[in-house]
């Protein structure tokens, strides 16, 4: 899960408020399986950021908080064009039913592991029409065939939470 950029600092906490809410009350999230289907609505591809971490190279899913009074479908359409820039231009789902919550825990061997706090986390998919061009902290965004991202290597590449949202999300768009 990205860290906020400092241009959404708007309605959000200081690092230290933040903190002390991170160990006490779950936070609130989106993960985004950015998607390209053909003219019928086929999946072709799905798009996955490069970012740069304390411990390496990674790819990862479209993700961060949602900010106090913020709706999940805003949420949604600030974190694709932070990361994915402002052309993406994504078709936001008519229904904000997520294909699954994830539920980060600080606790290590947890299932989904954020050792910074507890978060629950909506899960989308979203297709995404236009140009897609790295912003923010993203270094690149890279469009996989479905066969590409179930391949072990891919899957190695980001963090196993990630991974297994990524799983979630074929099986959802029966491309498993």
């Amino acid at each position: 899960m990205s860290d906020i950029a400092s241009g959404d600092m708007g309605p959000w906490l200081s690092p230290e408020e933040l903190e002390f809410v991170r160990r006490r009350v779950p936070l609130v999230y989106v993960d985004i399986v950015p998607i390209r289907t053909d003219e019928v609505g086929r999946l072709e591809s799905i798009g996955l950021l490069l970012e740069a971490q304390n411990d390496g190279i990674s790819r990862a899913l479209v993700s961060g908080r949602v900010l106090y009074h913020e709706s999940i479908r805003e949420a949604i359409a600030r974190h694709l064009e932070k990361d994915l820039g402002p052309m993406s231009l994504p078709q936001l789902p008519s229904t904000i039913t997520p294909f699954t919550v994830a539920e980060y825990f600080p606790t290590p061997g947890s299932d989904k592991f954020d050792e910074r706090h507890h978060a629950v986390s909506m899960c989308y998919i979203v297709p995404v029409m236009g140009e897609c061009d790295p912003a923010a902290d993203t270094l690149d965004v890279t469009w996989f065939s479905p066969g590409d991202v179930r391949t072990p290597e891919l899957q190695a590449e980001m963090n196993e939470s990630h991974a297994q949202i990524l799983r979630q999300a074929l099986a959802h768009m029966s491309a498993l």
